[in-house]
């Protein structure tokens, strides 16, 4: 009896290959961070990076994105170990995408590509996938021509409009229809959902916000002890959340939102606008801080800046630091003027005062909850009094 033939069928996650440039003010460890951040991305979308490029520019090259030596430099690695894709950390032209594909013959990404694709395989609802898919065809529209290079034989001009050109127009006109379609649906999901948070006025509104993977909606599951998907992944919640929650007898409705990132594409931002509403409209927002992670404090600026083109910076803010269980001081070098701060340093830093009032927790171990607790029972009950003033005794005994 011939012996059976078993076959490997899981799929190899893809080998990539990261780049990115050291621009003028930027040092080279920043430029580390954020391709240790891209590399994040690339794993959140099933890939397996293999190596990092970085090159010190005053600015991208128009044509390569890189120097000649650089690229020739990542051309020979991808050669040499069967790389399947290269991502760059900085949003590609059309041009400077075609160009970097002719020369290294493989999948050529950059951070909006990535971003777009987890955001593709995150979306759950019917407004969140087309979002996403609004956002997919307003990059691809600028870069048909790319898609189209087995045809760039086929010259225009008089008696040889080839059909490669043709094509493309017919391609264009199709995507354009198809984003007018989109942004209309889009439009009747908002005019359902103004009628939604219209119906939910009575009530005070909270919304957590914060750089992706800070823990917002493990926050979420814990105070309003609901099954909200949460993984150690960026981007894990796409779709907002709202739950009805209630302390000491105080109801009031708390909302799940998208993490925000460091270069998110300005289409992206565009097209989840309405998404975002429930920040924009909320009374409080509960600012979730990474404090385990090394630079926190650029994230808690990069969620400022998103807050203050949103128009929502002058809104009562907690400020929650969470994930106290993981931090780490910094190892100490002698060289430095000052030792690296513990824990116990940042609470009675600047940080902790100016951010009134700050709360530090480890929402996965459940530490400190109670006090995050009461001062958002605080904060909810000061705006319910003020708007209902007619419901004080209700909670005077609390």
């Amino acid at each position: 009896m011939p012996r059976l033939k078993f076959y490997d069928t899981t799929v190899k996650p893809e080998r990539a290959v990261l780049v990115g440039i050291i621009k003028p003010g930027e040092t080279e460890e920043q430029t580390r961070e954020y391709l240790d951040e891209l590399k994040f991305l690339v794993e959140t979308a099933g890939g397996d990076t293999q190596k990092s490029f970085t090159q010190r520019m005053q600015r991208p090259d128009r044509a390569t994105f890189v120097g000649t030596g650089k690229l020739e430099e990542i051309n020979a690695y991808v050669k040499s170990e069967e790389i399947d894709m290269v991502i760059f950390d900085d949003e590609l032209s059309p041009s400077q995408l075609r160009n970097i594909e002719n020369e290294l013959r493989v999948k050529i990404l950059d951070r909006s590509n990535l971003i777009l694709d987890i955001f593709a395989r995150r979306a759950q609802t019917s407004q969140a996938k087309t979002q996403v898919e609004l956002a997919q065809l307003q990059y691809l529209l600028p870069r048909l021509t790319r898609l189209w290079t087995h045809l760039e034989r086929q010259k225009g001009g008089i008696g040889m409009r080839g059909p490669g050109e043709s094509q493309i127009e017919t391609d264009r006109r199709l995507i354009l229809n198809k984003i007018s379609l989109l942004k209309e649906r889009l439009k009747e999901i908002d005019k359902q959902n103004e009628t939604q948070r219209k119906n939910r006025n009575q009530l005070v509104r909270v919304s957590l916000v914060g750089y992706t993977n800070v823990g917002k909606s493990t926050i979420m599951n814990m105070i309003s002890k609901s099954e909200v998907f949460a993984e150690n992944k960026l981007f894990a919640t796409l779709d907002t959340t709202v739950r009805k929650v209630v302390i000491e007898n105080l109801p009031f409705l708390l909302s799940d939102t998208v993490g925000f990132i460091r270069k998110l594409p300005h289409h992206l931002i565009e097209c989840f606008k309405s998404t975002l509403d429930e920040v924009r409209e909320a009374d409080v927002l509960i600012h979730v801080v990474d404090i385990s992670h090394p630079n926190f404090e650029d994230q808690i600026n990069t969620v400022n800046e998103t807050l203050k083109e949103m128009g929502a910076i002058d809104k009562e803010i907690i400020t929650v630091f969470n994930k106290i269980d993981a931090y780490q001081p910094a190892e100490y070098d002698p060289q430095d003027e000052l030792p690296p701060m513990t824990l116990a340093d940042f609470k009675n830093s600047w940080m902790s005062k100016d951010r009134n009032p700050a709360i530090f927790i480890s929402a996965l171990n459940k530490e400190n909850v109670e006090e995050f607790r009461s001062k958002l029972y605080e904060k909810v009950k000061a705006i319910h009094t003020k708007r209902y003033p007619y419901d004080k005794l209700l909670y005077e005994d609390y």
